[in-house]
């Protein structure tokens, strides 16, 4: 493959399990760096309830104050009809819907089941689309659940099938806690275009064992049409224990400039960003190319 999109998420994802909490305006111009960086989809926002999440409040005000351009999308991820009408109100232009692989961890995570996941992503996907909306919905904890343990390739691929059938835009495929290895990004791959085959697939890797990047090269070998990365490398899912940081976006591009993979990405700009991040955070920036440079230097 000689290109793929990068989605940024460093705005959800990266922010959801701090214990900093970023002012709008902070949030606002985490996003402006990312669309000065060349990102063209960002995860700007997740429209979850704030008393569960509190680095999530004020969904509506970070929409109302983003960079609008016609080739940059903004993503909100919503769990529930409550959250689709929040994101649609709020002008999103495209929703992310979750629905988790395994009860105990959809239980915690959500509040519901794996079926009443699947019955309220069919919801979701029919208001969106009437509403001219973009839907991705995203498999959580595919590859492992920090509360079932292993978690069947072929439950996932039956599951996605079924996700499918409401006609989805994208379907993604998240290791939520970074147990992934790539013999079973293989497997998924084949098996989700086997159920999905006209559904492009999206990655969603955690670093936790320090295979993410691994694992994000090998779902680029096999068509992938889109990776998740965080700036600096932040992130983890807060009802997941010892959840850690997504794959660097910076460490990501890096690999995959040097691959000769296009993203349209500018390096030197999102390694800026998380050095401005992780002050805002008062955290050492987890990623490496900001330790270590660019090479060649540019």
């Amino acid at each position: 493959m000689t290109a793929t999109t990068l989605v940024e998420v460093s705005p959800r994802d990266g922010l959801q399990n701090e214990q900093t909490l970023l002012s709008v305006d902070e949030k606002v111009e985490l996003i402006a760096r990312s669309v000065a960086a060349g990102v063209k989809r960002i995860e700007a926002v997740s429209f979850v309830n704030p008393k569960r999440v509190p680095q999530m409040a004020g969904a509506e005000e970070v929409m109302a104050q983003v960079p609008r351009s016609a080739d940059v999308s903004y993503i909100g991820l919503v769990l529930n009809r409550r959250g689709l009408e929040r994101a649609l109100a709020a002008g999103v232009d495209e929703v992310n819907a979750v629905v988790v692989a395994t009860d105990e961890f959809s239980t915690r995570n959500q509040g519901c089941t794996v079926a009443e996941g699947i019955s309220a992503w069919e919801d979701i996907a029919a208001e969106a689309r009437a509403a001219g909306v973009r839907t991705t919905v995203t498999i959580a904890a595919s590859f492992g659940c920090p509360f079932s343990g292993e978690v069947d390739p072929a439950w996932v691929i039956e599951l996605a099938g079924r996700l499918a059938q409401a006609g989805p835009d994208e379907i993604a495929l998240a290791d939520t806690i970074g147990v992934g290895v790539p013999a079973q990004v293989r497997t998924l791959a084949t098996g989700l275009a086997r159920v999905a085959p006209d559904v492009p697939q999206r990655w969603h890797f955690h670093n936790t064992r320090n295979t993410g990047y691994a694992n994000a090269l090998t779902a680029l070998e096999t068509g992938a049409a889109a990776l998740d990365a965080s700036i600096g490398g932040f992130g983890g899912c807060p009802f997941a224990p010892a959840a850690t940081g997504n794959i660097a976006s910076e460490d990501l591009i890096y690999a995959l400039n040097r691959s000769a993979v296009s993203t349209g990405v500018t390096l030197d700009t999102l390694t800026d960003a998380a050095t401005w991040l992780g002050a805002r955070l008062d955290k050492d920036v987890p990623a490496l190319l900001g330790r270590a440079g660019n090479f060649p230097d540019a």
